[in-house]
């Protein structure tokens, strides 16, 4: 199955990093998501229950982004894939997150993580 629902580009301003400074300042971060989940019964019906709701799923992001602070984004985007597959019925999960910019001493746009995860049986 290819469905797909999906979030591009949210973007939160957070407290997460490896050094104190970084928790303490905070940063921008950019995430991306992607659940397979077949879209066909609410394509049909045009029932908003018979999907998930992109509107929701930003909301779980947002609260796992602007909650508890990680050291590594590696961490958040697994805390953000475990919640994303417990709550909604996607069969697999995709989450980037990018830091805007990373801490580096050079020019980088972002910097980040990408995670697919399958819910277990």
């Amino acid at each position: 199955m290819s469905d797909k629902i999906f979030l591009n580009g949210a973007q939160f301003f957070a407290y997460h990093g490896v050094s104190d400074h970084e928790q303490h300042v905070g940063g921008l971060y950019v995430v991306d998501v992607e659940l397979i989940y077949g879209v066909l019964s609410a394509a049909k019906s045009d029932d908003l229950t018979q999907t998930i709701s992109y509107s929701e799923v930003y909301r779980t992001v947002r609260e796992i982004v602007q909650g508890k602070s990680h050291r590594l984004v590696e961490s958040l985007a697994e805390q953000i894939a475990d919640t994303l597959l417990a709550r909604y019925p996607a069969e697999h999960v995709m989450v980037r997150v990018k830091k805007q910019p990373p801490p580096i001493d050079g020019i980088i746009e972002a910097a980040g993580v990408e995670i697919v995860r399958t819910k277990k049986s």
